[in-house]
């Protein structure tokens, strides 16, 4: 069973990597290809990427119904072949024109419907943690299942960038496309079974005896009034907005506002993500460490504070490394500028990324066996968040200049780590005592 469980784990952190890296694929071709060369305007690519976060925060109550409907694995299955199905029209698309207002148009419809698509992942991801982990490792689960979309974010800048030189820019989102849809089709294969084992459910309820909620499952409109659940949201948010603005737009800023050249902007870009999915990953691990040592209450608060907190300072840091770096001259200590703002965004990211674990297993313990709606329900407010920085940042930076922009994301994260003063997720026993 235990192999079973890590299995599953792993499997997941593929699903989350692919189905990132298809999903971040726009932002790539937008910033080499459909803004330099095929001439639409920033503000419209904003719109673009916007397209599909509002699609996907329409769809994300009713995915998050239907994963409690179906169950976990089929509304997964069915997430990575209708996603790869339209990633693939992506890449048609450009067969069929390459005048930038049609571009525009059909980018918009396709990858609106795609958002639709891609509603199941994460809310689906976080339930089928629930479903087959232990309290005391929910949290580590989950921050390994965000780090492998990390992990697709960051291999989507060379890797995506080195298809479209090596292929064509339509040929890249083909690929990708394919990747995604035949792994719809292995999770289905694979997974499927393994989850519906009735002696997996059993032995989850054993290690588990005393779920954090009821049994039973609940309506959209219990959820909505557990305040607890709407901080958590508006916490969410805040976290969405900060780290949507660096997924859309920190390659544009690396490429045309720095001006550094494009191959040293993706792999600077790559090793930033990098470090927030590493961030993801230890931070989950630290959150059930620090649960186990000062409690649910205590240990989630510590985590998410001083992450969002620490990821506020860094941020601001990176955008002020002029500055940094004229101070270490005058000590006598030489410093590139552009190394001392990707070290400083690194750093950013990866304390930021500590918190993922914590709001995915919050969410999933307080909707209990409706855990697919109540992480949906928190996701949306996620998404509201991310669909307003992509759309809003250019125009920021275009009045007030791009510190002002990343800056003012820095201000909201610290913001939204401060919530947690206020929220008293479920109390359970996260004392590890199960095997690896």
């Amino acid at each position: 069973m235990s192999r079973n469980r890590w299995l599953v784990i792993v499997l997941l952190m593929g699903y989350a990597a692919i189905g990132h890296f298809n999903r971040v694929g726009i932002s790539v071709a937008g910033d080499e290809m459909f803004i330099p060369v095929l001439k639409i305007p920033e503000t419209r690519m904003g719109w673009v990427y916007t397209a599909f976060l509002i699609l996907y925060t329409i769809g994300m109550l009713p995915g998050g119904w239907l994963i409690d409907r179906i169950g976990s694995a089929r509304a997964l299955a069915l997430y990575g072949v209708t996603m790869g199905s339209f990633v693939i029209l992506t890449g048609a698309l450009g067969w069929l024109t390459t005048n930038p207002y049609g571009l525009f148009v059909g980018l918009l419809v396709i990858r609106g419907l795609a958002g639709i698509c891609n509603a199941p992942l994460h809310p689906g991801a976080a339930n089928v943690v629930a479903e087959v982990m232990p309290p005391g490792r929910r949290a580590t689960a989950n921050g390994m299942v965000t780090a492998g979309a990390l992990i697709g974010i960051a291999c989507c800048y060379p890797a995506f960038g080195w298809l479209m030189d090596t292929l064509s820019w339509q040929w890249a989102f083909v690929a990708g496309g394919s990747m995604l849809f035949a792994y719809g089709v292995l999770w289905h294969l694979v997974a499927t079974p393994l989850l519906n084992t009735p002696v997996e459910v059993v032995e989850s309820r054993e290690m588990d005896p005393q779920p954090p909620a009821s049994e039973a499952r609940v309506s959209l409109r219990t959820l909505m009034s557990n305040n607890t659940l709407w901080l958590l949201t508006l916490s969410y948010a805040a976290y969405g907005y900060f780290q949507y603005l660096f997924f859309y737009w920190l390659g544009y800023y690396f490429k045309e506002i720095l001006e550094i050249p494009p191959v040293r902007a993706r792999w600077a870009t790559t090793w930033i993500m990098l470090t927030m999915g590493v961030g993801m990953a230890v931070g989950g691990r630290l959150t059930d460490v620090a649960c186990n040592w000062l409690g649910t209450v205590r240990g989630r608060r510590t985590i998410v504070i001083t992450g969002m907190g620490l990821g506020a300072v860094f941020g601001l840091a990176g955008v002020n490394s002029t500055f940094i770096v004229s101070r270490l001259a005058a000590l006598g200590i030489e410093a590139e500028t552009f190394v001392c703002i990707s070290v400083c965004l690194a750093l950013s990211m990866a304390a930021v990324g500590m918190c993922e674990g914590v709001f995915w297993t919050t969410a999933t313990d307080i909707g209990g066996r409706s855990g697919g709606l109540a992480g949906a329900f928190m996701n949306t407010g996620g998404n509201i968040g991310g669909l307003i920085s992509p759309v809003l940042t250019p125009f920021i930076a275009l009045s007030y200049g791009w510190p002002v922009a990343i800056g003012l994301a820095c201000v909201i994260s610290a913001v939204g780590g401060l919530t947690w003063m206020l929220i008293t997720p479920p109390t359970t026993d996260t004392t590890d005592t199960t095997p690896v």
